[in-house]
């Protein structure tokens, strides 16, 4: 069941030209200092609010399923790896953007619960992380109500305003070098 409350507060804002706090830091901006330009802050500012806020809520969710955002991250990324669900080490360094002791800690915390194994790799040196049986059904329970989260979040913007969204942040994200590996599909 969706929310309607995202749309009713879109409705409001726009029909009553309410101001969010990236606002109202502007104008103390403006009226401490006039002459400096602060219109980045505008979007960046809005930008890492939304992070943390959407960061909020899928943490919420990902609470009922009895995890944390980390461990979904870790667990989705082999998940979509489809059979045998499994990376090494270093590609899961790299899908997940964590160092690699971050790394080593969430794998060693989601085997202890028996979420993840490790296994050896033809090449000793390489260590092969994959989903176990539990995992598997885990991820999958979890799938379901984590989009309907993300759809909730969504629910204010129209599906165009959506593509347009996607369009405008992709660009920010290539311009700043987050560009996706030929073997990441």
């Amino acid at each position: 069941m969706m929310s309607v409350q995202p749309i009713v507060r879109y409705c409001r804002a726009v029909a009553g030209q309410q101001r969010d706090v990236v606002d109202r830091i502007t104008s103390q901006w403006h009226a401490a200092r006039p002459d400096v330009d602060v219109s980045p802050m505008t979007v960046i500012g809005r930008v890492s609010r939304l992070s943390r806020l959407v960061d909020r809520r899928l943490a919420e969710n990902f609470a009922r399923h009895g995890i944390e955002n980390w461990m979904y991250d870790v667990l989705a990324t082999l998940r979509r790896q489809g059979e045998p669900y499994e990376l090494t080490a270093g590609d899961l360094v790299r899908q997940t953007m964590v160092t690699t002791g971050a790394i080593t800690n969430r794998v060693d915390r989601l085997a202890q619960r028996g979420l993840v194994e490790r296994a050896g790799a033809d090449d000793r040196r390489k260590v092969i992380v994959r989903l176990t049986p539990r995992g598997l059904d885990l991820v999958d329970q979890v799938i379901g109500s984590h989009l309907a989260t993300e759809r909730e979040i969504l629910a204010a913007l129209s599906p165009r305003q959506q593509a347009d969204l996607v369009r405008l942040l992709r660009t920010a994200l290539l311009s700043l070098g987050d560009v996706a590996e030929a073997a990441d599909g």
